[in-house]
Parts: C-alpha cells; sequence; structure tokens
C-alpha cells in the first residue's frame, strides 16, 4: 500500500488507539512476568485536561510503555478523585441556576444531584488522555468513591480511632468562608499582599488616658476580651491590673501581662482575640479570657458584630474604619505587606476559627515514612526535594481530617446521647446501634436515637491509601493483586503536593502494608509561559491541550512537552515546541518514505559504503542506548529524549540514509535494504515511548503483523559494547564531508558535477570511510599524496589538509580577489584582537572569560589566515 505523501495525525492516532484497546496490549493480570506498576496521581472528577496533566502523564505514558517492552508485566491504573470541596461547589452552583437550595433538599437528595453530576462529567479528563495516547489499563479505572475504596476509608478510618490515633478536639482551624468547611494546613496558600496597619486608642478605665495598639483587622476589635502587655515593659508599668475600653462595643476588657508580647514589635500592646488568631486563642486559655466569635460561616459578622451585623467582613471593616475614625480613635494609618493565607481550592482569604473537629495524630506515624526517604528506600528525584520533605515531616502538626461538607466519606461516628460527648465509631450503622446500646448501658436504644456526624473526610484521607486501595489491599490485605502489584514502582506527581499527598501515602504504606508504596518518585515542575507564569485559566495563558492534539498531533505535543522539563525544574513552554515535535514526526515520516520508495534488487551487490554505514551505525546506535538507558535510570527523561532525537534526526536520517541510498534512478541491493529495515526496526523501539502513534504505523506498515507481534509489545533493543573508533573515525569523515560540501556550495560547484580530492594524511587516519566520502562528496577520484597541490582550493580538518583542483570549475582570477579581500579583512581583525592582548590593563582587569574568547578570536584567526594563504599559492 502506498504511503501518503502527508503524516495525517488524527487518522493514524484513532486507529492504533483502537487496535491497542481491541487487543487488550494495556490491560495487566497477574502473572509470572515481573510487575512494574504505576498508579496515576488521580485528577479530580471536576477536572479536564490542562498542561500540567499533560506533562505529567506524557511521562508516565513514556515509562510504561518502555516498561511494556523490557518484558515487566506493566500495570498503570487510572482513577479519578471525588474532590470534595470542588464537586460540591460546581453541584452547589448547578443547582443553584435551578432555583434550588442544598439545604431545603436536604443531604440524600443532594447526594443523588452529586452522583448524577458525577456521572455526567467525571470520565471528561480520562477520555482526554486517551487522546495522548495514554495507555492505562482502563479497565481498572478506580474512583475514590467507589463502593470498595469508601469502604476502605471507613476502615481506616475505625482503625486509628481505635489505635488512638484519631480523636475529637476544639481547636483553632483554618476557615474557607466560600466553601464553608475546614481545610489542612497544606491546603492554606500564603500570599503577600498590600494592606494597612491601623494605630487604635483604647481608653483607660476611670481616666482621659489611652494605650494604642496596631491592627490589620480593625474589624475583630468586637471579639476583643484583653490587652496584654510585657510585665518588664518600662512604658507599660502604670497600666498593671487595669482595664481598657474596646472601640465601638465599649467592652471593658483587663490589661493582662504575658512575656510572649515583644517589646520591639508594634507599639508594645497587643489586642487579644482568642477567637480569631491562634496566638490569641493560646493566650486566652492561659489566662482564662472570654472567647467571642464575631464571624458568621460564610465570613459575614454575626449579633457580636453589633450594627454591622450580616454584613460581609471585608465591607464591615470598611464602614468601622470609617466609624472609627469619626470616633477619632484612629492615631494613623500605615501601608503594610502582610501574609495572607488563601484557601488552595476556592481562593478565599482564610479564617482562623474555633471549632469541633476531627484530627489524626502524626508525629508518630509520620516517623518510618521520614526515614523511608532519608534512607533512601524512596528515592526523590531530584533530590533537592528531600530537605523540604525532611522539614515538614519533622515539623508535622496533627491533621485536620474534617470536612463540613456532604460530599464524600461521611465520619463512621454516630452521636447517641444529648449532646456531642457520647459516640461511638463503627463502620457500619448496625455495629454502632450495638456499640452504643453498650456505652450507654441503655439495650432499648434504636437505630433513630443514633445520629451520625455530618462532616465528612477530607479527600486527602481517601487519596492517601491509593496504591493500596486500587488493589482492594485495605479490605483483603493478603489478596493476589496487591502482593504482586504492590509496592509500585514510580510515582509521578508534582512537588507542590509532596505533602498533601506523597508523604501522607508514604505514611499509610507502612501504617498498612509496612513497607513503602512506591520505590521512586519523580516531581515535575510547573509548565509556565515564556513571562515565567504559570499557566492558568484566569491569566488566559493556558492553551487547550485537545487543540493542540488538533493541530501538532498527540506525538507532537508529546515530544514537544518533552524538550526542555528536567525533573524538578519548572517547563517554559512554548506552542513552538509543538511545532518541532510536529516537524520532528514528519521527519520520522519522510525517512521511512523514502525507505520505501526504493526499488529492491537481488542482483545488486551491497556497496562499500553501504557496508561501512551500516557498521557505524550500529554502533551509533548501541552507545546511544547506553546513554539512554543511563538517563532513563536517572529519570532523565528529557535527556532520553534528546538523545533518542539526535540519533534519529542527525545520525540516521541525514547521515544513514544518504550513506546508504541508492544512486539516482537505480535499485538499492537486497541486503543492504534489509539490513536499513532491520536498524529501522531498532529505531521505532526506542521511539515508541515517545512517539507511540507514528511508530506503530510505521511498524505496521513495513510487513504485516500479526497482534502479538505489535510495536507495543516488542522487546526493547538489547544493550551490547560497542567499538568507539568506528564512531571516531566517522566524525572526522562526516567533517570531511561538511569540508567538501562547503567548497562546492562556496564556489556554485554543483553536486551533480565530479571532482577530485586529495589528502595530506598527517593524522594517519584510517581510510575505512573513503567509500562514503567518495560518495557523499560525489568524488571521482580520492588521493593520498604527501606534497600540497598546486592550483586547488583546500581546507583543513585537525591537521589533515584537503586539496580540490579547481580548473575549468572557478574563475581563478575571480577566486584570487575574492580570497585576497577576505585574507586583508581577517588580517584587519587579527591586528585588533591583539592590540587588545597587548593592553595589560585589558588583560588583569577584564574576566577571565573574556580574556579567554579574545584569546580564541586570535587563534581562530591565525588558522584561517593560514589556510586563505595556502589557497592563494595554490591558485597563483
Amino acid at each position: 500500500m502506498a504511503l501518503d505523501a502527508k503524516y495525517s495525525a488524527q487518522s493514524v492516532e484513532d486507529k492504533w488507539y483502537s487496535y491497542w484497546m481491541e487487543h487488550d496490549f494495556f490491560h495487566s493480570e497477574v502473572d509470572d512476568r515481573e510487575p512494574y506498576t504505576i498508579v496515576i496521581p488521580p485528577p479530580n472528577v471536576t477536572g479536564v485536561l490542562h498542561m500540567g496533566h499533560m506533562l505529567n502523564n506524557t511521562i508516565q505514558d513514556v515509562l510504561i510503555r518502555r516498561a511494556r517492552l523490557k518484558g515487566f508485566n506493566a500495570c498503570w491504573v487510572p482513577g479519578t478523585d471525588h474532590a470534595s470541596i470542588a464537586t460540591e461547589a460546581k453541584v452547589v452552583n448547578k443547582l443553584k441556576e435551578e432555583g434550588i437550595d442544598k439545604n431545603d433538599i436536604g443531604r440524600e437528595k443532594f447526594i443523588e444531584h452529586a452522583w448524577e453530576w458525577t456521572h455526567k462529567h467525571g470520565g471528561i479528563i480520562l477520555e482526554q488522555l486517551k487522546k495522548l495516547g495514554a495507555s492505562c489499563d482502563w479497565e481498572r479505572t478506580k474512583f475514590t468513591m467507589d463502593d470498595d475504596l469508601s469502604e476502605s476509608v471507613i476502615k481506616v478510618f475505625v482503625d486509628l480511632y481505635k489505635k488512638g490515633n484519631i480523636y475529637r478536639g476544639y481547636r483553632m482551624v483554618n476557615w474557607d468562608p466560600q466553601a464553608q468547611t475546614t481545610l489542612s494546613d497544606e491546603e492554606v496558600i500564603y500570599e503577600e499582599k498590600q494592606g494597612n496597619l491601623y494605630y487604635l486608642n483604647y481608653q483607660i478605665e476611670g481616666s482621659d488616658d489611652h494605650l494604642t495598639i496596631a491592627t490589620t483587622r480593625p474589624e475583630t476589635i468586637l471579639g476583643d476580651t484583653a490587652i496584654c502587655i510585657n510585665p518588664e515593659d518600662e512604658r507599660y508599668q502604670h497600666l498593671k491590673g487595669k482595664n481598657a475600653i474596646v472601640p465601638i462595643c465599649n467592652r471593658v476588657v483587663p490589661i493582662i501581662e504575658d512575656e510572649y508580647v515583644s517589646m520591639e514589635f508594634g507599639t508594645g500592646c497587643l489586642k487579644v482575640t482568642p477567637a480569631h488568631d491562634e496566638n490569641d486563642k493560646m493566650l486566652g486559655d492561659k489566662h482564662q479570657l472570654e472567647v467571642i466569635d464575631i464571624l458568621n460561616d460564610d465570613g459575614s459578622l454575626n449579633s457580636f458584630g453589633m450594627h454591622y451585623e450580616g454584613k460581609d467582613r471585608f465591607v464591615a471593616r470598611k464602614e468601622i474604619v470609617k466609624e472609627l475614625k469619626e470616633l477619632r480613635v484612629i492615631s494613623k494609618i500605615e501601608q503594610h505587606l502582610n501574609k495572607v493565607g488563601t484557601s488552595e481550592r476556592t481562593g478565599a482569604v482564610i479564617e482562623p476559627k474555633l471549632s469541633d473537629q476531627w484530627f489524626l495524630k502524626m508525629k508518630e506515624l509520620a516517623q518510618p515514612a521520614l526515614d523511608a526517604v532519608l534512607e533512601k528506600d524512596v528515592h526523590l528525584v531530584p533530590e533537592k526535594f528531600i530537605n523540604t520533605y525532611r522539614h515538614w515531616m519533622e515539623n508535622v502538626r496533627d491533621w485536620n481530617i474534617s470536612r463540613q461538607l456532604w460530599w464524600g466519606h461521611q465520619i463512621p461516628a454516630y452521636y447517641y446521647g444529648d449532646g456531642k460527648e457520647d459516640f461511638v465509631v463503627a463502620e457500619t450503622a448496625e455495629e454502632a446501634l450495638s456499640l452504643a446500646r453498650e456505652a450507654s448501658g441503655n439495650s432499648d436504644l434504636t437505630a433513630s436515637d443514633l445520629s451520625q456526624d455530618p462532616d465528612v473526610l477530607d479527600t486527602w484521607f481517601s487519596s492517601w491509601l491509593w496504591p493500596i486501595s486500587v488493589f482492594n489491599g485495605i479490605l483483603e490485605p493478603e489478596n493476589e493483586e496487591v502482593a504482586y502489584y504492590y509496592p509500585t514502582n514510580d510515582l509521578v506527581t508534582a512537588p507542590e503536593i509532596l505533602f498533601f499527598w506523597v508523604a501522607r501515602m508514604i505514611i499509610a504504606g507502612y501504617e498498612y502494608r509496612n513497607e513503602k508504596p512506591f520505590s521512586n518518585v519523580y516531581l515535575t515542575g510547573i509548565v509556565r509561559d515564556k513571562q515565567r507564569r504559570k499557566m492558568s485559566k484566569s491569566l488566559g495563558n493556558s492553551p487547550d491541550p485537545i487543540e493542540l492534539i488538533n493541530t501538532y498531533g498527540a506525538d507532537g505535543v508529546r515530544v514537544g512537552m518533552l524538550l526542555s522539563s528536567p525533573a524538578g525544574n519548572d517547563l517554559m513552554f512554548d506552542t513552538d515546541l509543538c511545532k518541532q515535535g510536529s516537524a520532528f514526526v514528519n521527519k520520522i515520516w519522510n525517512a521511512y518514505r523514502l525507505i520505501d520508495g526504493w526499488e529492491v534488487s537481488e542482483e545488486k551487490k551491497e556497496t562499500e559504503a553501504s557496508t561501512i554505514a551500516i557498521e557505524w551505525y550500529q554502533q551509533k546506535f548501541q552507545k546511544s542506548i547506553a546513554e539512554i538507558e543511563d538517563h532513563y535510570s536517572k529519570y532523565r527523561i528529557s535527556d532520553a529524549l534528546m538523545t533518542t532525537y539526535k540519533l534519529i534526526w542527525d545520525d540516521f536520517c541525514s547521515w544513514f540514509l544518504e550513506m546508504v541510498k541508492p544512486g539516482y534512478g537505480e535499485p538499492i541491493s537486497a541486503t543492504t535494504q534489509q539490513s536499513v529495515i532491520r536498524i529501522l526496526e531498532e529505531n521505532l523501539k526506542i521511539l515508541h515511548p515517545f512517539v507511540p502513534f507514528i511508530s506503530e504505523e510505521i511498524w505496521q506498515h513495513i510487513t504485516d503483523r500479526k497482534p502479538e507481534e505489535a510495536l507495543i509489545v516488542a522487546k526493547w533493543p538489547v544493550t551490547e559494547s560497542f567499538d568507539e573508533s568506528i564512531i571516531g573515525e566517522f566524525d572526522f569523515a562526516s567533517e570531511v564531508i561538511s569540508g567538501i560540501r562547503t567548497i562546492r556550495k562556496e564556489k556554485n560547484i554543483s553536486f551533480k558535477e565530479t571532482i577530485s580530492m586529495s589528502v595530506i594524511n598527517s593524522e594517519s587516519t584510517s581510510e575505512r570511510f573513503d567509500p562514503v566520502i567518495r560518495k557523499l562528496g560525489n568524488l571521482s577520484e580520492l588521493n593520498y599524496t604527501t606534497e600540497k597541490l598546486d592550483g586547488a582550493l583546500t581546507f583543513r580538518v585537525k591537521s589533515n589538509e584537503y586539496f580540490i583542483p579547481v580548473s575549468g570549475a572557478i574563475n581563478v582570477e575571480e577566486e584570487i580577489a575574492k580570497i585576497s579581500e577576505e585574507l586583508k579583512y581577517t588580517e584587519g581583525f587579527l591586528k585588533s584582537v591583539q592590540g587588545k592582548l597587548k593592553n595589560e590593563r585589558f588583560v588583569n582587569n577584564a574576566p577571565e572569560k573574556v580574556v579567554a574568547m579574545e584569546k580564541q578570536k586570535e587563534a581562530d584567526a591565525l588558522a584561517k589566515i593560514e589556510t586563505l594563504k595556502a589557497s592563494l599559492a595554490s591558485l597563483q
């Protein structure tokens, strides 16, 4: 079948993806081979493919396809995360558009809507990954709210509670007023924001005197319950034992003493608001202060906000500042750069809030996970992240695992008394009833007497079990699959979830399997634009990945993404990278079209040039394979691609095919053609992880193949020793060929016109590549001599001098004039460079690199002058 002149990415991609799926090449079952396992970082069920997903999943697919070729039982488990906060927000907004309030329909009906939304939108991102070529085992697709995964989550909660690791506490937590739920410390992003620092005067009770405090949040004065000074501060000795009056609300509060207050910072007087600041809460507990929470869950002021009740906190702030000015309470306002905590999910400014929440003790659980990384049982790539990981793990705080949402895994705690003190924790309602009867001593309790905690678990509390739960390792710890596939091999993820997810998975691995969940963690960089800005929808600087695939083909985009994405370093993405990737794919296609178009002759003997070319390329291929394997072993995927890219583009297409292709209108020998096909097939194997579609298309076009002979399950090339000398000899020969081509170009000598060449072989170079030099230089003869050739153009490769007679080929007088002019210019250039180098001030004061560059210029000019003079001498 004739090949299309132009490669059609879309039709090829659809054809081969369907073929791979039809023949179950992505599917893995337990067998006697060594497994190679990757679990996908489950994208949010709300998500669509973005550039970060593209990079992450391209790397995973490269690793899994290579493992498949190397004979491993490759298993890549896909799936999605239920994303409590994001999904609930989507469903709430959808209902709002329909005029429905979440609280009016109740939990059960809301969950039905959430499932309906999930079934409709949840598979979008996984379908998009198929367009990229992701060879996931789709039969194993999991969702963190699947029955078995949900059951695993509940089982783990109950187990950790029974071990005393989970507790309920009244603590200061991070509150997201937009999502109206708590967040863990790791879900809070701190941003520097320009704000104001307000200096407020508080009157001393029974006096005309006042003290001054400084605050960035004047609205919180309505929750003040004390003023604190340092007992050693001489300025405020007269305030000891007195009270102050809080402006606006006129609340009388005590002036307390504590060494916590810095005498150097601010005014030395600290307003204490225990309900709205963690440090103030500690002071409040120590001094038994009243706690006054002025905010509702949505961030508006409550009844303690007095006449500002119902107003948003930021609106209230402006209006309170206005009132304080009118009361002449503000002594001054300064601009102030402040670190503000924002929600990683919604972007809302976080409020510290006192609340009853569920917590997981982390210190003891974290130790094995810390040791695993420090002792290199789990490798972080790149290693620069080890110190960051260690700092976090050594300072880990208890994990707030409860969320005030409906979508997610409902906490399996059941209350049976009047308050929140009497509860039991159980995997099922039936078990809870039995435990509640036992705990209360009331055998008459019924299911209706129990109420389950309305909160759900943090989404990460399900995904931290992912490498275990996808193989049902929590519910059936001894099952065949988890014993075979766990621990997994590699995890590819983003550094920003190193603590959210990676560290917690390692913790869960040691707690529930007593071993690591994976051996290597490849941390990708952030995809940024040319201006180094993170790609995002809000900035409008992120291209649509599907549009990129439609424009440049999946293979082109894959190559583009990997061309400049070293592990852990950010990728400066530009669509020109995809153009380059697409050009590479077209180069491969055109190379095969050339091979496929040759007429083959059984009678024709193989040429000397072809024989040496094949021998050279086989050695070059082996050298490249060794480099590629080294790059893979160090997770330098971008470098592995570049070595492959250069081998195919430069060595195979630009040199090898030129060396073996038959003359115009002539056939190629069958022996040579068979060798070229064998070499091409080896090339396709190392190309396949990067460009799976075009490589399979060419592989299948070479000859009819059975499904079990498909490239996707072919055998990775065997690494063998190689002959460095032949590679070096070709490098020398290629410079000679380039020299001939340069002279042809500069002197307008047609390539069709044969020329002769003589060489003074001072280097004693091998003559092995002479047939190749004769062919690619179109030489009628190649002679070795000991004397310079008069009337010839010359060039040098190292100390070898090459002579090309020019009689009849060029106008000698014009050539003499041209060379003389170039010689004059070069001598003038040399004079100016040597003038600089003779200047002691320049040599002594200029940077070492600059001086070295000038010396190199001098050496280059001297060599050029020598060659030009030799050329002139030969023409005169």
